[in-house]
C-alpha cells in the first residue's frame, strides 16, 4: 500500500507546488484556533503524505485534495495529515465528514421578457462551473419555465464562458455515507437533471457565449437550437478524468455527427471550434463575437412572437418518438458514471489531470 499512496501523492504534488493555485475555496470549516499553519508546517505535511504506510482510501484523498487547494485551510491539512500519520498502522482509516456548501442564490439568474424565459449561469469568476446546488436550481428553473407564459426558453452564461462543466470541488463534499453515497446521490441528480431537458415541452435554445466543457456540451443534443459565438469551443474530456459520457451524448452525438466524429470527442476528448461544431451539426449557427448578442437576441425575440402552441405541438411531434430511448440512455449513462466515480482509475485520473494544470 505504501507504494500506491506514494505514487498518488506524487501525482498530486510534484507539479503543483511550483505555481500559484487558482481553484476556488470549498467552504470547509477550520477546526480549532483560527490560526493558519506556517509554510514550513504545510510543506512538512505534504512530505508526510508520501510516507504514509497505507493507502488512506479515496475519501481521505478527496478531503486532502480539498484542503490542499485552499490557502486558508492549511491548518486543516496539517491536522489531517498528522492524524493519518498517527494512525497509519490501523487497517482502514476513516475520512472525516465534509461540510456541505451553502446554496448560492446568485449563481443562477432567471428572467422572463418578450416571451422568452432566460436561465443564465452566473458564476463568471468560476467560468460558470456547475455546483451541486446549481443542478437543483436549473431543474427548478426548467420546471417553472415549462409552465410559464413564455414561448421560448434560453440557457446561456454570464461573462466569457458559457460553462466550464462540473465544479470539481463537488467531488470533495462527501456525505456521511462517504464516497459510495456521494456517487449514488450524484448519479440520481444527474439523471433527474438530464430528464428535465429530455421532457422540456417548449423550444429550448442554447446561446453559447463562450467556451463550453463537459455536461454543458453533452446536453446540447437535447436542445432544439444552438447558437454560438465564433469564440466558443466545445470540449468533453471524459477519458482524461477517468469518466464516461453523460447527457445522452453516447446516443445523440453519433446520431448528429456520425460515430467516428462522436468517438473523437467522447473517447479522445477532441476540442471543437465553433465552426467545427457547426459543420458537424452540433451547433445551428455561428455568429461573429462582436455582434453575437445583438443578432441572436433579435432573432429570438422574433421567434418568440410565433404562435406558442403551434411550436409546442411541432416539438412534440419531432421529439416524442425518441423520448423513451433518451430516458433509457440517460439511465444507463448515469448508472455507469456512478461506478466510475467510485473507481481508483477515476480518482487517479482527476489527480493527474489537475496536477498537469490542464486548462479547459
Amino acid at each position: 500500500m505504501a507504494g500506491l499512496a506514494g505514487r498518488f501523492a506524487r501525482r498530486w504534488f510534484s507539479g503543483l507546488l511550483g505555481s500559484p493555485l487558482q481553484v476556488p475555496a470549498l467552504g470547509l470549516h477550520v477546526r480549532g484556533p483560527a490560526m493558519l499553519a506556517s509554510q514550513k508546517d504545510f510543506n512538512n505535511a505534504v512530505s508526510q503524505v508520501k510516507l504514509l504506510k497505507e493507502d488512506p482510501g479515496n475519501e481521505v484523498k478527496l478531503k486532502l485534495y480539498a484542503l490542499y487547494k485552499q490557502e486558508a485551510a492549511r491548518q486543516n491539512y496539517v491536522d489531517l495529515v498528522s492524524r493519518l500519520s498517527a494512525s497509519s498502522e490501523s487497517p482502514s482509516p476513516e475520512a472525516p465528514a465534509a461540510d456541505r456548501k451553502q446554496p448560492e442564490s446568485d449563481s443562477l439568474v432567471v428572467t422572463s421578457e418578450d416571451g422568452i424565459t432566460t436561465i443564465r449561469l452566473n458564476r463568471p469568476a468560476k467560468k460558470n462551473a456547475l455546483t451541486t446546488q446549481m443542478y437543483h436550481d436549473i431543474i427548478a428553473a426548467l420546471q417553472a419555465a415549462s409552465k410559464d407564459e413564455s414561448a421560448i426558453t434560453v440557457l446561456t452564461g454570464s461573462g466569457d464562458y458559457y460553462c466550464s462543466g462540473n465544479d470539481l470541488t463537488n467531488f470533495t463534499h462527501l456525505p456521511a455515507g462517504g464516497l459510495e453515497e456521494m456517487a449514488r446521490s450524484a448519479a440520481a441528480l444527474l439523471r433527474d437533471f438530464v430528464n428535465c431537458f429530455i421532457d422540456f415541452p417548449k423550444p429550448l435554445v442554447a446561446v453559447v457565449n463562450g467556451p463550453a466543457v463537459g455536461i454543458s456540451v453533452t446536453i446540447l443534443g437535447l436542445f432544439d437550437v444552438v447558437y454560438a459565438t465564433d469564440r466558443a469551443s466545445f470540449h468533453t474530456p471524459f477519458s482524461h478524468l477517468g469518466q464516461s459520457p453523460e447527457g445522452c451524448s453516447s446516443y445523440t452525438f453519433p446520431k448528429i455527427m456520425g460515430s467516428s466524429k462522436a468517438a473523437e470527442m467522447l473517447l479522445f476528448g477532441k476540442k471543437l471550434t465553433a465552426q467545427e461544431a457547426c459543420a458537424q451539426g452540433l451547433v445551428t449557427e455561428v455568429f461573429p463575437d462582436g455582434t453575437f448578442q445583438k443578432e441572436v437576441w433579435a432573432r429570438l425575440k422574433a421567434y418568440s412572437k410565433l404562435p406558442p402552441n403551434a411550436m409546442r405541438i411541432s416539438k412534440q411531434i419531432i421529439r416524442n418518438r425518441e423520448k423513451e430511448k433518451l430516458h433509457a440512455v440517460n439511465a444507463e449513462e448515469s448508472s455507469v458514471l456512478r461506478e466510475r466515480w467510485q473507481s481508483d482509475e477515476c480518482m487517479n485520473a482527476i489527480a493527474s489531470f489537475l496536477s498537469r494544470k490542464a486548462k479547459l
